[in-house]
């Protein structure tokens, strides 16, 4: 039996002669068999070097084409080209190829085109396959426990898609590491194709498709300085974001989270890592805006589903501005009745102005502290919610805050990583500068953008303490508080 390989360059016309040659010979001849290979332009010259140096052929052009003893065993017989092909069909069968020029520039066209749309469909499956890297960094944290099942249930990713995680953390936390790794085991979600610790730090990132940064640091002022621990987490990210570099994939996404510096983790990543991805580093400010929509909704009596677009500016954990000037309610029973997705604007359904002015201003001084001691819960939803609109899209029309460097958005100064109000779609996020924001709000903006800046200075040690914003350029109607600004 006669098996013959025909490779070639996907849109090679010379190709497209021996294919229809091939073809008309296997189905007329019961014993002549021909496999078929294509390559894209692009890669047609490394393998065709490749497959002549495996086998000792010299050979230069598309397409290739070489004979199997498939009844001896061994490596193929080289044919040639396409003119030695035509005689050899010519010799052995009495039948040779008339195809036109035309005719076979068509033909490439259409293998090009099918080449393409194959090699997509690979990806595609190949995707399916590989599960998603997966890796969180000190995960000993509540958050990372979590986490791991609202990763591991589908509902993130989607129900076809598996993914591996890798838990990092120091050697002193390996046995809690371990400890985990077990009890997700024992659950034996039907997605979670592995689940690892790694102590080591020269290890950590591999092959990482998605990084989810839980780091933080103890704040403690009589133990030191503001500017101690924003040192400190500089020098974290100097040791992330190399390894990222060097070990992660071309397209990981970083996701920075936890309760401490979550702005400064991700902008000292993106300096330390130049060649990470600026789009692919998002700050998580969701567990504020969850907080924040649960109290409304306590002074409402509805369900804080119901509550949407309350946007949170500025410095997640830090100084930042809860904004309800966009803010609608969802489901409200009031006077006036409407469909599923009839909305009402927040502030006009509190009638109650001095529950805004006073209670609901002292409520959020205790918001960041209750934020930041939660067990867990909170914060590995909020990782959960934006990882799965980053990958299939936030709901229409629905704002959503993310710390992102800016770009100059709403005049804030650009190369700070400033919480924003953003949409998901189609594997990315983009800002919603089309919002309308006031004087007052624009003027809250720019003292929010000084205490990043101060802090990204100091991580950089171009200064050495924090310079306070000027108090007087606070206007009367701007309520400063602990931990953020509110403005009606």
């Amino acid at each position: 039996m006669a098996k013959l390989v025909l490779a070639g360059k996907a849109n090679c016309p010379y190709y497209a002669k021996a294919e229809q040659l091939a073809d008309y010979l296997q189905a007329n001849l019961t014993d002549f068999r021909v496999h078929k290979i294509t390559q894209h332009p692009d890669k047609w010259e490394q393998w065709l070097h490749d497959i002549c140096e495996m086998n000792g052929w010299e050979h230069r052009q598309s397409p290739i084409i070489w004979r199997e003893l498939l009844d001896r065993g061994g490596k193929g017989l080289l044919l040639g080209g396409v003119n030695d092909f035509l005689q050899y069909a010519q010799h052995y069968y009495g039948i040779t190829s008339m195809m036109l020029s035309e005719e076979m520039l068509d033909i490439a066209e259409e293998n090009l085109q099918a080449h393409i749309e194959i090699e997509k469909e690979e990806e595609e499956i190949e995707s399916l396959i590989k599960p998603l890297q997966i890796w969180i960094t000190s995960a000993s944290a509540p958050i990372c426990y979590q986490l791991i099942p609202l990763l591991a249930n589908g509902e993130v990713f989607g129900m076809t898609t598996e993914i591996s995680i890798h838990l990092l953390d120091t050697d002193q936390f390996k046995e809690v590491l371990c400890s985990i790794v077990m009890e997700a085991e024992d659950m034996a979600f039907p997605l979670l194709r592995s689940i690892s610790e790694h102590t080591e730090i020269d290890e950590a990132f591999i092959q990482a498709d998605i990084i989810i940064v839980l780091d933080d640091v103890l704040l403690n002022r009589e133990v030191q300085s503001l500017e101690n621990y924003i040192r400190e987490v500089s020098e974290i990210c100097q040791v992330y974001a190399p390894l990222i570099e060097k070990n992660a994939k071309s397209e990981v996404r970083v996701i920075s989270s936890g309760k401490t510096f979550v702005n400064l983790k991700a902008m000292m990543i993106m300096t330390y890592g130049p060649s990470i991805k600026p789009e692919n580093v998002i700050a998580i400010a969701t567990s504020w805006e969850s907080a924040a929509k649960a109290m409304l909704a306590r002074k409402l009596n509805m369900n804080a589903a119901g509550v949407k677009d309350v946007i949170v500016w500025g410095n997640i954990t830090g100084c930042n501005y809860i904004d309800l000037s966009h803010a609608k309610l969802y489901g409200y029973e009031c006077a006036i009745w409407g469909p599923a997705n009839f909305t009402r604007p927040l502030l006009n359904m509190i009638y109650d102005s001095e529950w805004i002015h006073s209670e609901f201003l002292s409520a959020q001084s205790s918001l960041s502290s209750r934020v930041c001691h939660c067990v867990g819960m909170l914060p590995a939803h909020a990782i959960a919610t934006v990882l799965r609109y980053w990958y299939h899209g936030s709901p229409p029309g629905e704002i959503v805050s993310v710390g992102i460097l800016t770009k100059g958005q709403f005049c804030i100064p650009e190369g700070i990583v400033f919480s924003m109000p953003v949409r998901f779609q189609n594997g990315n996020w983009e800002v919603m500068t089309e919002l309308e924001i006031n004087e007052t709000t624009q003027e809250v903006l720019g003292c929010l953008a000084h205490e990043l800046i101060q802090e990204k200075l100091i991580a950089l040690k171009e200064i050495n303490e924090m310079h306070p914003y000027g108090a007087d350029k606070i206007t009367s109607k701007i309520y400063l508080r602990q931990g953020g600004f509110f403005s009606p």
